[in-house]
């Protein structure tokens, strides 16, 4: 059997969403990425790290979410954070975005590498809305299923968690989050930090530092957005 298959999460999501994994989309969206690694397709991330953001970050612990589209299409850098890449990898141009916003809005350096694990280890929640590409085709598994399920994650959150900040940048992490409960949760819209957006309003958002605020007023200890 294949890598692909491979379940890794949190005991606490694999609850929550063990009726997903028997959904006829789930079926189908294993049998399609089996297809393609037997085609020969290279498929980023790593099976076992498919899910690292839901074995990264319980559901108890959840209290910032960010929204990514798919993973990286280059050679080692998705293992299954959005936004983030291993230490000794460059960062991709969104992700010095971002680190630019939060030199600009919270004064931290700018960090030597892009790994986001301590991030997600504080609770906040790394997800893409699609969870596999192949190497060199961003967008290559959209619309084949993994949708449906990060909107079970999504809707998890929504409904078992309190006072959660859900960063939403660009339109497509938008359009995934029109549901959320604002009236419990903090919703913080901005462009996409793409070189292509950025300019647009992603730079100066203070989202990180508004979501801070948020998380103290609730009696959340709040994040370390410094790596180390």
């Amino acid at each position: 059997m294949t890598e692909i298959p491979t379940i890794k999460l949190h005991p606490e999501w694999l609850e929550v969403l063990a009726d997903e994994f028997e959904q006829d989309y789930m079926r189908e969206l294993k049998a399609f990425l089996l297809k393609r690694k037997q085609e020969g397709a290279v498929i980023y991330p790593p099976g076992a790290e498919i899910f690292n953001a839901l074995d990264s970050t319980p559901l108890s612990e959840v209290k910032v979410v960010i929204l990514g589209q798919d993973p990286y299409h280059g050679p080692g850098q998705a293992h299954g954070l959005c936004f983030s890449v291993r230490e000794g990898v460059p960062a991709p141009p969104s992700l010095v975005n971002i680190f630019r916003e939060l030199e600009s809005d919270l004064g931290l350096a700018v960090p030597r590498h892009g790994h986001l694990q301590r991030w997600a280890e504080q609770g906040v929640l790394l997800l893409n809305a699609v969870l596999t590409v192949e190497r060199g085709q961003a967008g290559a598994h959209q619309g084949k299923g993994w949708e449906h399920f990060t909107d079970a994650v999504v809707a998890a959150v929504n409904q078992r968690c309190e006072h959660v900040v859900f960063l939403l940048w660009g339109a497509q992490a938008q359009r995934k989050g029109a549901a959320i409960d604002t009236t419990r949760h903090l919703v913080l819209k901005a462009p996409h930090p793409s070189p292509l957006s950025a300019h647009r309003g992603f730079f100066g958002c203070a989202h990180f530092s508004t979501a801070n605020r948020w998380l103290q007023n609730h009696a959340i200890s709040p994040v370390n957005w410094a790596l180390p």
